[in-house]
């Protein structure tokens, strides 16, 4: 079992900050020693895409080209949470955003992620 929620969404305007949390919980989560969280997002009409990821430790980290200098992804591991900082947000990144589990490793296939959250809509108004 692996519960994944993600909250933090919300309407701002183009420049703002947001910053997203996902809580994670289950049997899941217990029974591996480390495991990755990723973030992705799908806009309407269109494909969802990655966004960012982030190991256990925190020392490794991946970004999509898109959100880089913008976007910091960390994680309280005592809390069972993860978070995206988002900054001077854009139209363009309106969507809704998704936590999503991962067993080991970094990666932008979301092909490669487990469980997932059911998402928190980020709208930006220009």
């Amino acid at each position: 079992q692996a519960h994944l929620v993600e909250s933090g969404g919300g309407l701002v305007q183009t420049g703002a900050s947001l910053r997203l949390s996902c809580a994670h919980s289950g049997r899941t989560f217990g029974s591996y020693a480390s495991y990755t969280i990723g973030w992705f997002r799908r806009a309407p009409e269109k494909e969802r895409e990655f966004v960012a990821a982030i190991t256990w430790s925190g020392e490794a980290t991946d970004y999509a080209d898109s959100v880089k200098g913008r976007f910091i992804i960390s994680r309280d591991n005592a809390k069972n949470t993860a978070y995206l900082q988002m900054s001077s947000l854009k139209p363009e990144d309106a969507a809704v955003y998704y936590c999503a589990f991962r067993r080991r490793g970094l990666g932008p296939s979301p092909l490669g992620y487990d469980h997932w959250g059911q998402g928190t809509q980020v709208t930006v108004s220009s």
